[in-house]
Formats: C-alpha cells, sequence, structure tokens
C-alpha cells in the first residue's frame, strides 16, 4: 500500500507510520521539520518499509499543496491512503481576547486542512479510488467553555469530512472522520494529565485498525464513543454551567 503522510512529525503519525511500516508499506511524508522527518525515515526503512520518501513544507502554504500531491504520486505512483494529521492546540484564552490568535489557528487546523481535503478529493475522485482520513477530535462533537476554539475548528472539519464522503461515495474513495480524546503528546504537554489520556501507540493501532476496517468514523480509543455519547446527551440548560 502506498501512504501519504502528511504532518508525519506529530507523535500520532509517527507511531501510525511505524505500524505501517512494520506491514512493508510505502511511505511518503510531508512535515515542516526536515532533521525530525529524516531520521523518522531512516526508523521507518529499518523497520521494513518498502520506500520511504519526504517533503519538507509549511502546510499552511497553501498554494504547494498541488506541489505535494505531484511530487507524493511521483514517488508512490499512487496513493491508496492519505492521511492528513497535522494541526495544534491553541491557547483558549489568548484567542478569546485577540482575534489574530484566533485566525492564526483557524490557519492551521481549518484552512490548511480544508485545502488539502479539496486537493487530495479531486485527486483520489480522478485515481478512481483510495481512501482519505483525517485527524480530528471529540473536541468537535461539542462545544466546551474551555476549548470551544479548538472544538469548533475540529468541527467544522468532521462536517466537511461528512458532506465530502457523500460526494466522493459513487467515486471509489473512502472517507474517513478520525476523532481521538485526550493523548499524551508533545501537544498536551502543558495540559493536566488523568485517567482518560492514551499513549500515541495506542491511539495509532485503534486508527490503523479503524481504517482497514472502512469505518466512516474511528474514536481512539473506542471508549470516547461512549464518552461523548454521554457529554452529548447532558441538556443545554446544563451544560451550558459545565466548567470542562
Amino acid at each position: 500500500m502506498n501512504i501519504l503522510l502528511i504532518g508525519a512529525n506529530s507523535a500520532i503519525a509517527t507511531a501510525m507510520a511505524r505500524l505501517y511500516a512494520l506491514d512493508g508499506h510505502s511511505l511518503f511524508l510531508v512535515g515542516r521539520d526536515l532533521p525530525k522527518l529524516e531520521a523518522l525515515r531512516d526508523d521507518l526503512v529499518v523497520r521494513g518499509a518498502e520506500k520511504v520518501a519526504l517533503l519538507e513544507l509549511d502546510i499552511t502554504h497553501t498554494a504547494r499543496h498541488p506541489e505535494l500531491i505531484e511530487r507524493a504520486n511521483t514517488n508512490l505512483s499512487s496513493v491508496d491512503l492519505a492521511l492528513i494529521c497535522h494541526g495544534l492546540l491553541p491557547d483558549q484564552a489568548s484567542c478569546e481576547r485577540d482575534f489574530v490568535a484566533l485566525k492564526a489557528s483557524l490557519e492551521v487546523n481549518v484552512i490548511s486542512t480544508l485545502s488539502l481535503l479539496v486537493e487530495l478529493g479531486n485527486y483520489l475522485e480522478t485515481q478512481g479510488g483510495g481512501t482519505l482520513a483525517t485527524i480530528t477530535s471529540v473536541a468537535g462533537d461539542r462545544g466546551r467553555r474551555s476549548n470551544y476554539v479548538y472544538g469548533a475548528s475540529k468541527a467544522m472539519i468532521s462536517t466537511f469530512l461528512e458532506g465530502l464522503r457523500g460526494r466522493l461515495h459513487n467515486s471509489g474513495v473512502a472517507v474517513i472522520d478520525i476523532r481521538p480524546g485526550l493523548v499524551d503528546s508533545p501537544m498536551t504537554r502543558d495540559v493536566k494529565k488523568g485517567p482518560l489520556f492514551s499513549s500515541p501507540e495506542r491511539v495509532a493501532r485503534c486508527i490503523v485498525t479503524g481504517i482497514k476496517k472502512g469505518r466512516p468514523t474511528i474514536y481512539a480509543p473506542g471508549y470516547w464513543r461512549l464518552v461523548m455519547f454521554v457529554v452529548k446527551a447532558i441538556p443545554q440548560k446544563l451544560f451550558k454551567r459545565l466548567s470542562f
């Protein structure tokens, strides 16, 4: 299988890449830190990846997204699975008080992702098949006061994915929404850890299994589906008073 992995240096993406390498797949890695990409490439080759190529790119440079896809196609010949894994956890307080900070977070979490989804959706549609998977978050299931900026950005991507899934259904393209819960990773280094946190490796295993089974929405780990079912069932009259 030929895999395009965008945001390859993220903790979850790296863990997924290692799992795919063990099965001998070919990967095209995209990220903005070239030394880290090169180190990951060497690691994946040792683990058994058939082929690993890479591209250094700041993903907010949307004008280069067509180039990204062209380079991936050239290196892999075709793309069977495209994984969008980049993103950031913005400072909620800063975004509440400063629209510039809010806009900067949306450039990463929304605008760049939508650009990739448009380009990759069209590419896979023309190709006549493949899987397009994007990491969103359980935070997008409901707007909580503690992180509604992040949650809103993920909710928009989830809604877009649902529509894109319908549009590409007859083209043989699968569109997958990956919704991790709390992950102990560099992104959450300043967040107090609790019992609901999972390792990137555990989350990656859930994702790889879910993609293999063709699940349209993957909660990772799976218990988050139940957690968010309960959260979504809380009446708004009560929910707006909660501080979590």
